[in-house]
């Protein structure tokens, strides 16, 4: 029996020719060993489903002594489930977003397995099952409070789905084979929100809101006049922690891992947001990592933006303002960025902590009637000097 070893094109062959001549090598896409012999005359290949070299290279002197058959004994892989899949975006993937978007993976995740059951095959989803989850989740029969999702908060459970399931269709497991073959929803629309409701807090609620904020608690003004002086989300603010301010630069850190765009950034305050800033270290001084704004109950954490919300609605109450769908601490972002919309977008972006100018032109900004009638004036006026 002979057996060759070709190095330049990382093939070894084993076997008389014409009688058990067989021959492995490296798919040179994927680098998967392959197999090849003759048999009645024609030329076979099989995939050994492996890359290791020394291996196949057995297998080739075994297959040519007759010690085995050409086909790999491998089972085919079972198909690939839900479950399954999701465990491995998790581990993967997951881990590498901000702490908010990793913690709505695992939320949204949960949710599907629920809806569609942990040993649904992934490859076999279909347009029935889109439609079904969205009647479902309309209905309010499934997430974690049981309550009817609007059509922006389903958008965003479908698109979290695609995502997963188009990774799952470029990433390749141990042996080189797809994880998916293709996505099986792909190009199917999500609901989207005709009219969404975006309120923006005008300045006449925020005075309101800043008059009673010292009968909430100290840390909800600090808030306030945080969120209305740096439009960031109170998500981030919440977070803050005296490394992150310094107060001889008049400058705020904002880190990534508390960013929804993972954007980590530093911008200036106003003499508004530094005089709030002394106020708090007065109250809650510290160094390092101490908090700017503690949790009540537990000083060496920051207090949580679902404890903020509270407090808003609460202030709300002892500011007479009637309760509006929509007016929450999101209201004051979009306060900033109409409020300074005749900055150039870029520097709008910079200070806001957005990663793209269309999302602040989408979502953020809306002119009122007053700035409205002076560009129009001013059009006038333009006009009337140029005849």
């Amino acid at each position: 029996m002979m057996a060759r070893t070709n190095r330049r094109r990382r093939s070894y062959s084993a076997g008389e020719w014409g009688r058990n001549r067989v021959r492995v090598f490296s798919d040179p896409r994927t680098g998967i060993m392959q197999v090849e012999w003759r048999e009645d005359g024609r030329k076979l290949r099989q995939s050994l489903r492996h890359r290791d070299w020394v291996r196949a290279k057995r297998q080739a002197d075994e297959i040519a002594a007759g010690l085995a058959e050409p086909v790999a004994t491998e089972a085919e892989p079972e198909p690939l489930t839900l479950k399954t899949l999701f465990d491995i975006y998790g581990e993967e993937v997951t881990p590498t977003k901000a702490e908010r978007s990793w913690k709505y993976d695992r939320a949204a995740m949960k949710m599907f397995l629920r809806f569609f059951g942990e040993h649904r095959k992934a490859a076999t989803l279909s347009q029935r099952d889109w439609d079904r989850f969205i009647r479902a989740r309309r209905a309010g029969t499934i997430g974690g409070n049981r309550q009817p999702a609007g059509d922006r908060t389903i958008q965003r459970d479908l698109k979290f789905l695609l995502a997963v399931l188009n990774w799952a269709a470029r990433s390749r497991d141990e042996e080189g084979r797809l994880l998916l073959d293709s996505n099986p929803l792909r190009g199917l629309k999500a609901p989207s929100e005709k009219n969404p409701l975006r309120v923006i807090l005008t300045q006449a609620e925020y005075e309101a809101l800043l008059r009673v904020a010292d009968e909430v608690d100290w840390r909800f003004r600090v808030a306030l006049v945080l969120a209305h002086e740096t439009g960031h989300r109170i998500g981030a603010i919440c977070q803050l922690r005296w490394s992150d301010i310094d107060l001889d630069t008049n400058s705020i850190r904002w880190r990534g891992e508390h960013e929804k765009t993972g954007y980590e950034h530093r911008t200036p305050i106003t003499s508004m947001a530094h005089a709030v800033l002394v106020e708090a270290r007065r109250r809650n001084p510290g160094i390092g990592d101490t908090p700017v704004m503690p949790a009540p109950k537990e000083p060496s954490a920051c207090m949580t933006r679902w404890l903020a919300s509270g407090w808003w609605k609460r202030a709300e109450a002892l500011a007479g303002l009637e309760s509006k769908r929509g007016r929450g601490w999101h209201s004051l972002r979009r306060k900033f960025a109409s409020d300074l919309m005749d900055l150039p977008l870029k520097v709008l972006c910079d200070l806001g902590g957005w990663k793209t100018a269309q999302t602040v032109l989408q979502c953020y900004q809306r002119p009122d009637e007053d700035r409205l009638r002076k560009a129009l004036e001013a059009y006038r006026e333009t006009g009337s000097a140029s005849n």
